[in-house]
């Protein structure tokens, strides 16, 4: 089967991590795409990326500045990695030149962004898919496995909340800034996803949320990018933070209480707290009429805490006898070696990429079976609504739904953003 010529769109930090899961799903031998392009109006990030491609693939990509010259290059899909601001202009102009779209999240900026890009899909016939990589978690799965079958009974409630941060930057400084995906966004969907793919639709939000630090510091700036420990994702954006100013000021809301409401009935008490000083910490748990789950954190390959009415626990590879029927999908598999995984020990960057890689895999095969990838445009287009409905809600001081955040009805906050898009 011929192999799908494939361009990245933004070649930053984002699209070397997308790069390295690409390659990553190459070496297992399971990769659809041929990577041909390559895009960015830094000459130098394209040609960066470009020598990764020489590097992996064996073959230079075409260097180009804007769609119009990787039109060159014969494509038949992207996958765009710019910052969200450009996520809406780049995905219609693609979807229009014929090119199937794997997508960053969040998948548009504003819930109106994302109307747009979804009402182009439907009128031009393309695939539209969002890089969402929480729920890929082999562990993720067996926690879905675990409440799709009832282990826990019905759930009634989660708690999901994390705290840290202080006043240091998070990885860029569009991070920080209302008009580029403020923090509550670019985190938030993910865990926004996470929350659905659970426990299905939330219907409701009541959220507070601040901006505690109105000034963030960059502890990287001016340094030499060789000298830094690579913390971040993939260890590739200390090379740009260097570049990046030392302290600036912060527009994003960096805080958020909230008590969201799903359909199912089921109550979520969530704490996002990106300015937290002091000890830092993650929790994620569901609990249910027979029992509940605690969960690790994403990405990180630690188990699951089952813990049943008549306090039996479970914590290690007896929690596969409660899924018999569990599996991993094929490329899931073969990336962390089995198909039915309750841990897994690999160094950060190395699950960053495999996860990667996992959502390119269902996006190539999504273009040859003609289907929908598993986070279509209607699940992207949610999270960036339940996120943003913690954000109407802390505006406007009281509960708001997240249909009418969907349909455009409530978007007082986004106003501002909508209006610096031109939209």
């Amino acid at each position: 089967m011929s192999r799908i010529r494939l361009g990245f769109i933004g070649c930053g930090g984002m699209g070397h991590r997308h790069l390295f899961g690409l390659a990553e799903l190459h070496r297992a031998g399971l990769c659809p795409f041929d990577p041909v392009a390559v895009c960015d109006p830094r000459e130098e990030n394209a040609v960066s990326l470009a020598s990764h491609v020489e590097n992996h693939f064996g073959v230079r990509p075409l260097v180009a500045r804007n769609p119009e010259e990787m039109a060159k290059a014969e494509l038949q899909a992207v996958d765009i990695c710019t910052d969200p601001r450009h996520h809406h202009t780049m995905a219609v102009e693609a979807m229009e030149r014929g090119w199937d779209v794997m997508t960053e999240k969040p998948m548009g900026l504003t819930v109106r962004a994302c109307r747009i890009m979804s009402e182009t899909a439907r009128r031009t016939g393309r695939l539209l898919s969002v890089a969402e990589n929480y729920r890929r978690d082999p562990v993720n799965r067996l926690a879905k496995a675990l409440l799709d079958t009832g282990v826990i009974g019905s759930p009634r409630s989660m708690i999901h909340s994390s705290a840290g941060g202080g006043n240091r930057m998070l990885i860029s400084v569009w991070r920080h800034q209302k008009n580029a995906s403020g923090i509550l966004l670019d985190v938030g969907v993910h865990y926004s996803d996470i929350l659905e793919y659970f426990l299905g639709p939330v219907v409701s939000v009541y959220a507070q949320t601040r901006l505690h630090e109105k000034i963030r510091y960059n502890p990287a700036s001016g340094k030499d990018p060789d000298t830094l420990p690579k913390n971040s994702p993939a260890g590739v954006y200390e090379k740009w933070q260097t570049q990046m100013p030392a302290e600036f000021a912060a527009t994003a809301e960096d805080a958020a209480h909230a008590v969201l409401v799903f359909a199912s009935g089921a109550v979520c008490q969530y704490l996002e707290d990106h300015a937290a000083h002091g000890r830092g910490f993650w929790h994620r748990a569901i609990y249910g009429s027979a029992g509940s789950l605690d969960l690790p954190g994403d990405r990180s390959g630690n188990p699951i805490t089952l813990t049943l009415s008549d306090g039996t626990v479970h914590d290690g590879a007896s929690l596969l006898d409660f899924v018999p029927s569990f599996r991993l999908d094929d490329a899931t598999s073969v990336l962390f070696a089995g198909d039915r995984l309750w841990r897994y020990a690999f160094p950060f960057p190395e699950t960053d990429r495999k996860i990667i890689a996992i959502e390119y895999a269902d996006f190539g095969q999504a273009i040859r079976d003609g289907r929908p990838p598993e986070v279509d445009a209607e699940a992207g287009t949610r999270s960036v609504a339940v996120s943003y409905g913690m954000l109407e809600s802390g505006y406007a001081g009281h509960v708001v739904s997240v249909e009418e955040v969907i349909t455009d009805r409530t978007n007082a906050y986004q106003s501002e953003i909508n209006e610096s898009l031109g939209l």
